[in-house]
């Protein structure tokens, strides 16, 4: 699977509720069950003021789109991560 980095606008992400994010949270792994998680993972969400942005290992792109058609949430831009790298990168020797 690939790993991609989607982008959810939602406006006043940033002031939603534990609840609402229970309720988020629950209904995305309801869908993922019904896709199979040999499909799709959701790994973790980060939450700026108007989006959510979701990391997810997927088979494909399409099935990020029936996730979020069966959700339903909205999903504005999917983005293959092509790597990676951190401050740690900076203490490799090449």
């Amino acid at each position: 699977m690939k790993t991609y980095l989607i982008q959810r606008n939602l406006p006043n992400a940033g002031t939603l509720t534990l609840e609402q994010k229970i309720s988020i949270a629950q209904r995305s792994c309801a869908v993922i069950e019904e896709l199979g998680h040999d499909h799709l993972v959701w790994d973790h969400s980060y939450i700026t003021a108007d989006n959510l942005w979701c990391v997810y290992q997927a088979e494909n792109e399409e099935v990020l789109r029936e996730h979020a058609r069966r959700g339903p949430f909205p999903l504005d831009n999917i983005f293959e991560v092509k790597g990676t790298f951190s401050p740690a990168t900076a203490e490799l020797v090449a």
